[in-house]
């Protein structure tokens, strides 16, 4: 929305600065996209009448002018068209700099000295128009500059406007505002009290309404118009804000939607078949040729303006060609009305067509204001067009609907706002925006929204308001004062917030797969028949045949990454998902959904760091398990456990490297080497290792609160038990032995190394455990070390068969 800062002082005494209205407008929400300086840069450019014209002894197309400015007279040299004896123009003076930054010099032409140039409207920046000289013919003074005899200089603002305030797509609706914080009145031109009561009564002309969507249809008729040019101070507004002027009729109807935001159409009355307006729907095969001279086909929900026969314009949006106003028109039929923003919506789009009527019709135009901008174009139309107005006209109001009031509770209020307003303020801040205000009680008022005010439905919009009109800067700052408790936070997404940092933190990247997949995925990992992931939950409209089913494992996926990389030639892999799975459920019951982390490893251990010990190493099955533990003690779980459970290896695992994972008992997951047949299937020719944990498992068995543990007063002793056992015993089962044995100095077990080979007798291995002591009531001399640690010693060869391992 663009207006002048000149333009709205016309109705509205704004004591203060373009720059601060801008600051202010912004503030009261309606955000000032530009402030811009018009019709600058003419100094040196005066108002001269032309006293002779002569032709160019030289030049055919040339005619030289004597011209008179103030009490000088001088020569200029012209080749306009309308250069003529008589005429009052605009001269630039040498030394003037035109807007276009063209610098005016005396010169010769054609041996013919210009002291000048006479110029058209768009050497002076004014409009597009070139076709011959400006002509002042309102004025009879020569010698004043230009720019204060037309009264150039002004401001021109726009406005973004939001969609829920089409009151203010008007110099009224932005004077309104003004006045409300600049604490003066609006004068509008035209109220209420200046509309005469139109009847239809005796009218030459009649109007039917057959549709809802045009909930108001106010029509006049004026007879003798004089079709003709605007007068300056109309076509300069025009100008000023972009509108090109047309003819005095168009140029009013564009005028007064600027000023009020009410859309008007002027017809050609003569060109009306039959005499009558008809508002409806458009017919089957109709099709209409607009004002941009384009032929439009027309859909049966289109709601147009029709004579008699035919329709005549796209309702709310643009007029037909055929009934244009021209420049042989001398009766007009003027129009303003009120029509449903869905309708006008659908049709503009679907027309493709955007209009400065259609803007407004869209956001909702106030259906009490199409009698007053017709007063006010009327009294127009009979002041630059010489009309006369036929006594009576048509205003079918049928649809209009008043607001209904809506309770304010001032302490509600004052509770949203956090500031102490009286009853009173609250009174005079929405009065003076138009709202109605009546007392209820002590605490409550009864607003009723004016009819412009499309956006105030509920009490939460006025509170809105006062908070806008008093100013959302001027409350002062201050910290709520209201109880404080921790946000909830869902434990299941936590975890796989946690879960996700820790793996990122060791090293993996996250890939985020289809949930959709190839069937033959599954097909390729060597599942049983009866497994219950082979029993995929089948998409009703797949995207494609490889992503007919939805996942039921992570890992293939995954593997098809591993595949990709490779063949790009990125070898080291470290990769992690989290991820639903889904299996289908009992009878008609939705598919059921489980959370699980999948995780793949593959290439070099530490390819980032070479140089490092082990760095070019290849990945093996201890580094899985080693981010297992790290993951999960990191996360606060303890009893962690590794099951070898050969008797259940997944079949597309290796045998000797499949173990499972379970915490206090709980079974999580299990994590191997992936098996040579099944990489090869998948294209890959490189070891991958995987993990696979059950997320909603392990959130089963965490502590919904976390224990503080003091730190240690006394120091530890750590002591080491290498011991030679059969190869069939499980290292697990003799870290649990010493862990369980009774011992109360017990704080840590920790395994660090087994052996194979050398003087190890075959069917033997070494294993060398570090056990941790500590006392939480005295330091640990090494008589009570040695007595606890025979005790484990003996548990260990009783136990397990072993022997000590001599160094």
């Amino acid at each position: 929305m663009k207006f002048t800062f000149d333009w709205l002082r016309q109705f509205v005494d704004v004591n203060i600065t373009p720059g601060e209205l801008a600051d202010r407008l912004t503030m009261a929400g309606l955000e000032v996209d530009a402030l811009e300086e018009i019709f600058g840069g003419l100094d040196g450019v005066k108002v001269a009448e032309i006293l002779s014209v002569s032709p160019h002894p030289d030049a055919d197309r040339l005619v030289v002018c004597q011209v008179a400015v103030g009490g000088e007279k001088v020569q200029i040299v012209c080749g306009a068209p309308n250069a003529r004896a008589g005429l009052f123009s605009a001269l630039a003076l040498p030394g003037a700099v035109l807007p276009s930054g063209m610098t005016i010099k005396k010169s010769k032409i054609r041996g013919q000295v210009s002291h000048g140039m006479l110029c058209s409207e768009k050497d002076l920046g004014i409009s597009d128009s070139h076709s011959g000289i400006m002509e002042l013919t309102w004025l009879h003074e020569s010698g004043a500059d230009l720019a204060q005899a037309l009264e150039l200089k002004d401001t021109v603002i726009e406005v973004d406007l939001t969609p829920n305030r089409p009151d203010c797509a008007s110099v009224m609706g932005i004077g309104r505002e003004s006045a409300a914080f600049c604490g003066t009145s609006l004068n509008p031109p035209v109220t209420v009290h200046d509309i005469p009561r139109l009847t239809g009564e005796n009218c030459e002309f009649s109007v039917t309404v057959e549709h809802g969507d045009c909930p108001r249809y106010a029509a006049r008729l004026l007879k003798n118009v004089k079709i003709g040019p605007s007068p300056w101070w109309l076509k300069k507004r025009l100008l000023a804000v972009g509108q090109r002027p047309i003819n005095n009729v168009v140029d009013v109807t564009n005028f007064v939607m600027l000023e009020y935001g009410q859309p008007l159409h002027a017809f050609d009355f003569k060109k009306l078949h039959g005499g009558v307006i008809v508002v409806r729907r458009a017919r089957a095969g109709e099709s209409l040729v607009t004002l941009d001279n384009v032929e439009r086909t027309l859909d049966s929900d289109m709601l147009m303006i029709c004579d008699a026969e035919r329709p005549v314009a796209v309702a709310g949006v643009m007029g037909g060609a055929n009934s244009e106003v021209d420049a042989n028109t001398t009766e007009v039929l003027l129009e303003s009305a009120c029509f449903a923003p869905v309708s006008v919506r659908r049709t503009a789009r679907r027309l493709n067509l955007a209009t400065e009527a259609s803007y407004r019709f869209e956001r909702g135009v106030d259906p009490q204001l199409p009698p007053i901008a017709m007063e006010r174009a009327v009294r127009l139309l009979c002041e630059v067009a010489g009309a006369e107005v036929v006594a009576n006209g048509v205003d079918c109001a049928e649809g209009v609907k008043n607001n209904e009031p809506i309770t304010l509770r001032v302490n509600r209020t004052n509770d949203l706002l956090g500031y102490d307003f009286s009853i009173d303020e609250i009174t005079a801040m929405l009065s003076a925006i138009e709202i109605a205000v009546q007392p209820f009680s002590d605490d409550t008022l009864l607003v009723t929204p004016p009819s412009f005010r499309v956006d105030l439905e509920r009490e939460i919009d006025l509170i809105e308001e006062v908070a806008r009109l008093k100013g959302y800067n001027e409350f002062p700052q201050t910290m709520p004062l209201v109880p404080m408790s921790a946000a909830w936070q869902d434990p299941a997404r936590k975890l796989r917030q946690d879960v996700s940092a820790a793996m990122t933190a060791l090293g993996f990247y996250e890939a985020i797969n289809y949930s959709f997949v190839n069937p033959r995925h599954l097909d390729m990992l060597g599942l049983a028949e009866d497994d219950a992931r082979k029993k995929m939950v089948q998409l009703l409209n797949p995207l494609a045949e490889d992503q007919s089913v939805l996942r039921s494992m992570l890992l293939p996926g995954l593997l098809d990454n591993v595949r990709r990389n490779v063949n790009y030639q990125v070898a080291d892999i470290r990769l992690f998902e989290i991820g639903k799975c889904f299996v289908p459920g009992t009878g008609l019951e939705q598919p059921e959904e489980s959370t699980y982390l999948t995780a793949v490893l593959s290439g070099r251990r530490l390819p980032g760091a070479p140089l490092l010990h082990m760095g070019e190493g290849k990945c093996d099955i201890y580094d899985v398990k080693g981010v297992i533990e790290t993951l999960l003690a990191g996360l606060g779980f303890s009893g962690i456990d590794f099951d070898l459970a050969r008797e259940a290896v997944e079949p597309y695992c290796e045998t000797d490297t499949f173990a499972r994972v379970s915490v206090q008992g709980k079974s999580l997951g299990c994590f191997a080497r992936i098996d040579k047949k099944v990489l090869t299937d998948f294209g890959i020719k490189q070891d991958v290792y995987f993990l696979n944990l059950h997320l909603d498992a392990l959130l089963a068995v965490a502590k919904d609160t976390k224990q503080f543990t003091s730190l240690p007063k006394f120091p530890s002793v750590k002591w080491d038990i290498a011991v030679v056992v059969p190869e069939q015993v499980r290292v697990g089962e003799m870290v649990e032995s010493i862990l369980h044995s009774g011992i109360s100095l017990i704080e840590q077990v920790e395994l660090f190394d087994v052996f194979r080979g050398g003087a190890i007798s075959k069917g033997m291995k070494s294993v060398a455990i570090k056990v941790t002591y500590r006392s939480a009531e005295q330091t640990l001399d090494d008589e009570t070390v040695v007595l606890e640690h025979q005790k484990i010693i003996d548990i260990l060869l009783t136990h397990f068969d072993g022997q000590l391992r001599e160094v």
